[in-house]
């Protein structure tokens, strides 16, 4: 290898990319907000929940998360670590927003699962782990909140495995809970961290006692020192000792214990997310797989913000490198356009706060501010070769909506809103072929109060949603463009165009869709689309 490329592959092991994850209120961005302050990131976290406060969590940059203490966007954050580059990916928790997290999940090589410890294994959180599973995406396991009245980790334990279908390898198991919750045992170093609550910064001075064995222990601790000896027994004798072929296969997941909220725990899960987290992996092409350390520059956009900073009404692109080194002022190609750009004012992030880049590879997420031609699921090189990265996923929404402008002098203001707002995946915004009504479809209804509350806060722009009567869409394509010009022309009244031009069919019902199906067996119906370039696929 040469001396380059032994460079380019040293700086691609020091990367590691990962999402948090996990059901609304289970402790996500309270946990994020813990790492970045372990990492030296920030000096002193903000609470999430003190919603009046002057303090907001870093990841929750927009009006309304502020408003409602909930993360609707993702959040993407550099930090170093044990001369480690950790690029952290916050994610919405509340399922209205999952296809954002759908597509934060391409980009990323690992998952870090929150389970709130009074709950357990919920609806969300199993969803998005079905997208990890079908991505092969390797899952450490951190279970919050043990300082409150929790469920028994054994019974927490056992649901994961059952529900879950992975093996878990308990890295740290608790002392206690609630108001008696003492601390973790360390089963890999074999000692105790002793529990001290204090939420604003890091505690360097934990006392640490080394062993079980201690008798002090149970004098201090009483019966709670017992029964977790009687669990730590049990749970070492009964559970697979870690194999990192089995994590990375993502058939065992790594699980510690701990409570974000008091900074307790997240030292150890950092280290876990160094130590046996992967490096940035092959990513997939149609042309065939893209290696990190192949020596030309390529990346995938998967997000797309506007109005990240109002004053500036700007756009950032949001690109996961794939592979080579990405140096400032490089000449990028845009493949579905065959347009090449060369950004100078690319940036790293740490939320909505930016650092100028001057270098970045694989695993690395880069922002490019645009104003536009630059769409969800394109991919940049740095060669005039052919590449497009699969797998940036768009579905079929469930809910539609009508919206119009209160004031008709808004009426261009509305569409260059809803434009960007679709482009950037927000929503998804439909052009009726036989109206003048633009369509907004969602996955839940939230979307609509976000869309409404965005088009009002950043574009100055009153908009007034309207009933509609659709519930179903599948995207249509078809071998012979004169039958798919001919089923569009057929089908004028319930056609519509998306933010990619791609036309889509909607009706009232799943029956409904099923009548047109039959009737017209040429056109592929597809529940979802997989990016710019229009690769359909799940036929339905």
């Amino acid at each position: 290898m040469t001396e380059a490329s032994l460079a380019l592959a040293d700086a691609v092991a020091q990367r590691r990319t990962f999402a948090i994850i996990s059901h609304p209120d289970a402790g996500k961005t309270t946990l994020t907000e813990k790492l970045l302050l372990y990492a030296g990131a920030i000096q002193i976290a903000g609470s999430v929940k003190a919603r009046k406060a002057a303090r907001h969590a870093t990841s929750d940059w927009m009006e309304i998360e502020k408003q409602r203490g909930i993360s609707v966007a993702s959040s993407v954050m550099q930090m170093e670590y044990r001369g480690h580059v950790v690029n952290l990916l916050d994610t919405p928790g509340h399922q209205d927003f999952s296809e954002d997290t759908y597509r934060v999940l391409t980009a990323v090589d690992a998952a870090l699962m929150v389970i709130d410890a009074a709950n357990g294994v919920e609806a969300q959180t199993l969803r998005l782990l079905e997208v990890c599973r079908s991505r092969g995406t390797p899952i450490i396991t951190f279970v919050n909140k043990m300082d409150r009245e929790v469920r028994e980790p054994i019974e927490l334990i056992d649901e994961i495995e059952r529900v879950l279908g992975m093996s878990c390898v308990p890295f740290s198991w608790p002392i206690g809970m609630g108001k008696s919750f003492h601390g973790v045992y360390d089963l890999q170093a074999d000692r105790i961290r002793v529990f001290q609550p204090g939420e604003d910064r890091v505690k360097d001075d934990l006392e640490v006692i080394e062993g079980l064995s201690d008798p002090s222990l149970d004098a201090r601790f009483g019966a709670d020192m017992e029964r977790a000896r009687h669990d730590i027994d049990l749970v070492q004798g009964a559970t697979p000792t870690f194999s990192r072929d089995e994590f990375l296969a993502g058939r065992q997941t790594p699980v510690f214990f701990g409570s974000a909220i008091n900074n307790f725990g997240v030292r150890e899960v950092l280290d876990a997310l160094v130590d046996i987290a992967p490096q940035p992996q092959a990513r997939v092409a149609l042309q065939g797989p893209v290696e990190p350390d192949a020596p030309k520059f390529s990346g995938v956009v998967f997000k797309i913000q506007a109005n990240m900073d109002p004053s500036h009404r700007d756009r950032v692109v949001f690109i996961r490198v794939c592979s080579g080194r990405f140096e400032r002022g490089m000449r990028m190609r845009i493949q579905r356009t065959g347009k090449e750009i060369r950004p100078n004012n690319v940036v790293s992030f740490l939320s909505q706060r930016r650092e100028l880049l001057d270098e970045a590879y694989a695993g690395d997420i880069i922002g490019i501010p645009t104003h536009g031609g630059i769409q969800l699921g394109d991919t940049l090189t740095e060669t005039a070769d052919p590449l497009q990265f699969t797998g940036l996923p768009f579905f079929a929404p469930e809910i539609f909506r009508g919206i119009e402008v209160v004031d008709p002098l808004r009426s261009k203001q509305l569409r260059t809103g809803l434009i960007q707002l679709g482009e950037e995946g927000a929503i998804q915004v439909f052009r009726p072929v036989r109206s003048s009504i633009l369509l907004l479809g969602a996955v839940g209804v939230l979307q609509f109060d976000v869309a409404t509350h965005r088009l009002k806060s950043e574009y100055g722009v009153e908009a007034r949603i309207l009933h509609s009567n659709y519930t179903c869409a599948r995207w249509v394509t078809a071998d012979d463009a004169v039958e798919l010009e001919r089923f569009i022309d057929g089908n004028a009244g319930r056609v519509a165009y998306d933010a990619a031009e791609a036309p889509a069919v909607l009706t009232a019902n799943t029956y409904e869709m099923k009548v047109v199906q039959d009737m017209w067996p040429k056109i592929r119906f597809h529940a979802q689309r997989e990016h710019a370039g229009l690769k359909l696929d799940r036929a339905a």
